[in-house]
């Protein structure tokens, strides 16, 4: 007769992920092959994959049909298997975290242009400190003009010019 020890063994060696695990990780690898697929053709060159797989990504993002698109992520998920996709997730994240910094740069530019267009001189304060090299007259006469153009409704030139020195500053 069989004994239900038998049929139970819980001591069965461990045969790999499921079915269910590996299905997740192929879409997880698929979605980061889309994230690359958002990327224009210059930074995924950069991104440091082997060249076939570049070449796999570009032709995706040229196909217009969404189905031959569907099928061809596919293909570029099975492909990412086997590469280490590690440096590939580091260089999105860089991507993204570089956006994020660029762009808390470039409001807090906007924010001391609109500041100094509305008169609040103590922003000059700040941009000393920060950048003791400013030209401060020069940056108070963009800001008049600025003012001036802004007061008449005309096209904001000052203002751009006024914008640019500051990110020059910055940079």
């Amino acid at each position: 007769m069989y004994d239900a020890d038998d049929l139970y063994n819980e001591e069965e060696e461990y045969s790999g992920p499921s079915r269910s695990q590996k299905k997740r990780e192929m879409i997880a690898l698929q979605k980061l092959a889309e994230k690359l697929m958002t990327l224009g053709p210059e930074l995924v060159k950069k991104c440091g994959l082997p060249d076939y797989f570049i070449e796999e990504v570009l032709d995706a993002m040229a196909i217009k049909s969404h189905e031959a698109k569907r099928r061809k992520v596919q293909y570029i998920g099975k492909l990412i298997r086997d590469v280490d996709t590690q440096p590939l997730i580091d260089f999105l994240e860089d991507i993204e975290t570089g956006n994020k910094a660029d762009n808390m740069k470039f409001h807090a530019l906007e924010v001391w242009r609109s500041r100094l267009i509305d008169g609040d001189f103590s922003v000059f304060d700040e941009i000393m400190e920060l950048h003791p090299q400013a030209d401060r007259q020069r940056l108070s006469q963009l800001a008049r003009n600025a003012k001036k153009e802004k007061d008449k409704k005309k096209p904001p030139k000052a203002s751009r010019a006024l914008f640019k020195a500051l990110r020059e500053l910055s940079e």
